[in-house]
């Protein structure tokens, strides 16, 4: 059986599309065909080189996406062939199987548990989720990485309250899903931080109730003329340090609370302040929002489902996978707030 991929073969350089092999599975493997794949920032980092050296090239990427199994191996019993699933870089239950090797010609291309950037995939099990009957394949694929870490890091790592104020930074995929479940949870004000005056748009279509252009305002004083003397919640999306520092600054004084999500180029720092933390604020870091598959993906589906955490304007532009590529400018560029690779262009 073969699949056509797209392949990191050198960072800095374009991903090839190419054939290959897929393998005899391993007890606890999965093959799902791809419906969708979301693109993330992560793509990104690996792609550029932003990750560091990277000693795992010709290597398949993509870690969010929706799609069909279609073969199991020995010892699979979460899922079955027909189940349309979620596909997730974060671990549920079921066999923890770390990767693959597929052919191409007479070259190996490795594979990590999961990778959603071709037309069939081979997948840990405990990288799967089957879907709710009533959720849509499109809206299914972002549930994995943007919906699980945003929605996450509201509701699980920063457990949102109704009233609560929020401000987030960074107004990408991953923001623009912590501002629809702020929304979802009844925090207010909800208000969005970003350059882009497109994803400022994206931001107020899916519940922030105030946004800033941080590039012409001045973020501090802004915030607090609008939730004065901070917010209860601030969530950093961008992977900026100067950024997550601007989030701690923003969060009130004993009792708020600062979440760091963004993921900062290979060797960037973070300085603060102590007298920030001095004050009384918290500063956490987050795994994919906290987000727990087996329960939480359930949870955000019905919540999609329901109308009460829209993710639809997320999805502003599909791609074929022959156009991953423009995708991952796209993304780097602010054109889009969250590609989506379509596998059926």
């Amino acid at each position: 059986m073969k699949t056509t991929a797209a392949v990191l073969v050198e960072t800095g350089k374009p991903l090839e599309l190419a054939e290959l092999e897929i393998p005899i599975l391993k007890p606890g493997q999965v093959i799902v065909q791809l419906a969708y794949s979301g693109v993330c920032h992560t793509q990104i980092l690996e792609s550029r080189g932003r990750r560091g050296p990277d000693p795992y090239v010709p290597h398949c990427l993509g870690h969010e996406g929706s799609g069909t199994v279609v073969q199991v191996a020995a010892g699979v019993s979460k899922v079955k062939p027909g189940d349309n699933v979620i596909m997730s870089w974060i671990k549920g239950s079921g066999a923890d199987i770390p990767g693959t090797v597929y052919a191409w010609g007479n070259r190996k291309v490795n594979s990590g548990a999961i990778t959603t950037f071709g037309e069939y995939s081979v997948v840990s099990e405990n990288r799967l989720t089957v879907m709710d009957t009533y959720l849509p394949m499109r809206e299914a694929a972002l549930v994995g990485c943007a919906v699980a870490t945003g929605a996450g890091a509201v509701f699980n790592a920063a457990t949102a309250r109704p009233g609560q104020s929020i401000a987030v930074f960074g107004a990408g995929g991953v923001g623009l899903s912590a501002i629809s479940a702020a929304h979802a949870a009844g925090c207010h004000p909800i208000i969005a931080v970003d350059i882009l005056a497109l994803k400022l748009d994206f931001a107020r279509t899916m519940g922030a109730t105030h946004t800033i252009d941080s590039s012409r305002t001045d973020v501090g004083t802004a915030i607090d003329n609008i939730a004065h003397g901070g917010v209860d919640i601030a969530i950093e999306a961008t992977g900026r340090p100067e950024v997550m520092v601007a989030a701690l600054g923003s969060a009130r004084q004993q009792g708020g609370c600062v979440v760091v999500i963004g993921n900062a180029p290979a060797g960037q720092t973070l300085v603060i302040d102590p007298k920030q933390l001095n004050m009384g604020k918290r500063l956490l870091g987050t795994w994919g929002g906290d987000s727990r598959p087996d329960i939480d993906y359930p949870r955000y589906s019905k919540l999609i489902v329901a109308g009460k955490l829209n993710v639809t304007p997320l999805i502003s532009t599909t791609y074929s996978l022959r156009d991953i590529n423009a995708a991952l400018d796209d993304l780097e560029n602010g054109v889009v707030c969250r590609p989506l690779i379509d596998f059926n262009l």
